[in-house]
């Protein structure tokens, strides 16, 4: 997938290789920031805390989805996040999407989940991912047409029917 802007920014998918293993701690550590601002541990607890966090959604993911593609998202060459995909038999599962935070709201999100809405046309599946009830991204899904479908405690179940109607 490529992206080129009116301002010429590329926005191109390669995949995660062993050596990503900090930029993609440091990917998932964003989502946690808030949360970890407020414990009472020092920055190395703090570190060790978020990197076991981290394996253990690795882990998660790499059992339940083993088949699925986990890519580093490069603007202009440069990292700035992280998409991980199941393509299942039915559906096309975005497991996760996730941004550096001053990445955010500028695009990126919108075209590579645009992308996968697409694909998932073409092949004639739905688009799910699981969000959380307060994430903000779920603003953005809400604006391309996901609905949601399920709740389990604070996880919305989103999916989108692949009529391109963002």
């Amino acid at each position: 997938m490529t992206l080129e802007t009116q301002t010429t920014s590329i926005i191109t998918l390669r995949p995660v290789v062993p050596g990503d293993s900090d930029f993609l701690v440091e990917v998932y550590a964003s989502t946690r920031a808030d949360e970890m601002a407020m414990v009472p541990w020092t920055d190395e607890q703090r570190q060790a805390f978020v990197r076991s966090q981290f394996n253990a959604q690795q882990d998660h993911y790499g059992r339940k989805y083993p088949t699925a593609s986990h890519d580093v998202i490069l603007l202009n060459g440069r990292q700035v996040g992280r998409l991980y995909v199941a393509r299942l038999e039915k559906e096309i599962r975005i497991v996760d999407l996730t941004l550096l935070p001053n990445e955010r709201n500028n695009g990126i999100g919108s075209y590579l989940l645009k992308q996968l809405i697409e694909e998932s046309g073409a092949k004639g599946k739905v688009t799910r991912i699981y969000v959380e009830d307060f994430n903000p991204s779920l603003n953005l899904f809400k604006r391309l047409g996901f609905n949601v479908t399920a709740q389990e405690g604070f996880h919305l179940l989103l999916e989108h029917t692949s009529t391109t109607d963002y």
